[in-house]
């Protein structure tokens, strides 16, 4: 299990796939995201509706149309992608899950996991849909 959900992670590899046909062409069929990237069509919908409803993406409808970036990728962060689809939670939960994890009530992970837990963030707000869309295509780096 990966430390992002599922919806990020999916998010995370319609909207590089989005990076890499933007050259191309502005927009992308739900459809062949899908299944160009073996993800379940119903579930990206949804996923790709609340990164539009976000202003992340923007959608056409038609025979030409689909999804395409509202925004120049190189102002669109992976923090702002997370943001958008799971909000702020991973950032302030317990990272074993327990209720009532604080500073006052600590886990055995909690002091660890606060300073990894701004480290990660950090890294999340620098980092670029650009960036990681040109070391996914200058790698060979596959999305399913």
């Amino acid at each position: 299990m990966g430390l992002l959900s599922k919806r990020c992670e999916y998010g995370l590899r319609a909207v590089l796939f989005l990076v890499a046909q933007r050259e191309h062409r502005p927009y992308v069929p739900i459809r062949e995201i899908s299944e160009t990237l073996e993800l379940s069509f119903h579930f990206l919908t949804k996923i790709l509706q609340q990164l539009t409803e976000h202003g992340l993406l923007t959608s056409y409808r038609g025979p030409t149309g689909g999804v395409a970036l509202a925004r120049d990728p190189r102002t669109v962060t992976v923090l702002d992608l997370i943001l958008c689809l799971e909000g702020p939670e991973l950032f302030q939960t317990c990272v074993l899950g327990l209720e009532g994890c604080g500073d006052r009530k600590p886990c055995p992970l909690h002091a660890a996991w606060i300073d990894q837990r701004k480290a990660l963030k950090d890294v999340f707000a620098q980092t670029s849909l650009a960036e990681i869309g040109k070391e996914t295509l200058l790698a060979g780096m596959r999305l399913r």
